[in-house]
């Protein structure tokens, strides 16, 4: 199998690369499965203190494999692996994660940013979500995080419009903690993982829990029937045609249905 992610550490950082620049670095079943395996041996490291998660080439991550994706509806099969869960995995990373962001992070590589502790970004990074553009529903997890993050009025346009923003936009709604111009990203970040990694790794990994315990009431929230609606969204004529247009790059036509 090839390496969709690249896993390197160095001086208490780990950093993971997704590793298909050909693809836009989109997320495939592959990818996807290693990044969790990756995860689960660097939780048992006592070396790492910080896990850097950054793209090769010049997108950060174009979300789905939509090609993936298109095949799997034509022969009606779910997915391998559930990209929710490994969003759940990486925020419940024992160690404090940072989101390096030069390019586009658009879809479900938006909320792969968003599923990390810190977020920094290039003046050139474009932050996106739009699934309603491709006929399909943010399910309701990933809509709670982005209300998390930055509000429900952002949140709202964000989705309504399916509209890429900046960085500097991010940074303005609370998306990311802070933008630099592109050239010095790779410093800015490894500067904060140093600092991060300085410190001592049982209370960093006290604290990341302390943090996410405080948000577990939120996770009772009824969400049942909203994954129903996901998963019948996933197999409506309008997402088949909204993914089926983005690949034959034309526009789609949507009948609600």
């Amino acid at each position: 199998m090839a390496d969709e992610i690249l896993c390197v550490v160095q001086d208490g950082i780990a950093t993971l690369t997704l590793n298909r620049p050909e693809k836009r670095n989109a997320l495939n079943s592959a990818a996807l499965e290693q990044l969790v395996a990756h995860l689960d041996t660097l939780d048992q490291q006592r070396d790492v203190r910080v896990v850097v998660l950054r793209g090769a080439g010049k997108v950060f991550c174009a979300g789905r494999d939509l090609r993936e994706l298109g095949h799997q509806q034509k022969s009606a099969t779910s997915p391998q692996i559930d990209i929710t869960h490994v969003f759940h995995r990486i925020e419940r990373c024992r160690h404090p994660t940072i989101a390096m962001v030069h390019g586009d992070a658009l879809a479900g590589g938006c909320e792969l940013a968003l599923h990390c502790d810190l977020r920094l970004a290039a003046e050139t990074a474009r932050f996106g979500m739009p699934l309603a553009r491709l006929g399909l529903m943010v399910p309701f997890d990933l809509t709670r995080k982005l209300v998390e993050i930055i509000g429900t009025a952002s949140t709202k346009q964000l989705l309504f419009t399916a509209e890429p923003i900046s960085g500097t936009r991010a940074y303005e709604i609370g998306m990311v903690h802070q933008v630099v111009p592109l050239h010095a990203l790779e410093q800015v970040t490894y500067e904060i993982a140093c600092s991060i990694a300085r410190n001592a790794p049982l209370a960093l990994a006290g604290i990341k829990a302390a943090i996410l315990r405080t948000q577990m009431p939120q996770e009772q929230v009824a969400h049942a029937d909203l994954d129903i609606l996901v998963r019948q969204n996933r197999q409506s004529a309008d997402a088949r045609e909204g993914i089926q247009a983005w690949l034959e790059k034309r526009q789609p036509i949507f009948r609600g249905e």
